[in-house]
């Protein structure tokens, strides 16, 4: 893997989903759900997890969440659009979300 590839798979995964839809997920099937950015594919979803955390991904499952229109007093905006990724690891294996220990 070259240099240009590992800078742009530290790139792909923007920040975790931590809702209670993706808690209920994560319990109930292994899956993690991250933020990564829009002209991502599966394939390096799959390898940044796997170079980032250590573990083995067995499947990659993304959305497009289109941004909602908004309205601010007279004006109407729109929030961007995203994309989120479920990531399916292998059953024995944890992803720590948390890295700094129990949560209160």
């Amino acid at each position: 893997m070259s240099d240009l590839s590992k800078e742009k798979l530290y790139k792909v995964l923007l920040a975790p989903r931590v809702t209670e839809k993706s808690t209920r997920v994560g319990e109930s099937s292994n899956q993690y759900v991250f933020q990564v950015t829009v002209d991502s594919t599966k394939a390096d979803i799959k390898g940044a997890v796997e170079m980032l955390f250590g573990v083995n991904v067995e499947s990659v499952t993304t959305v497009n969440v289109k941004g909602k229109t908004k309205a601010f007093r007279q004006r109407t905006g729109k929030r961007s659009d995203w994309k989120k990724a479920y990531v399916r690891i292998q059953a024995d294996q944890v992803i720590d979300l948390l890295e700094g220990g129990e949560a209160a």
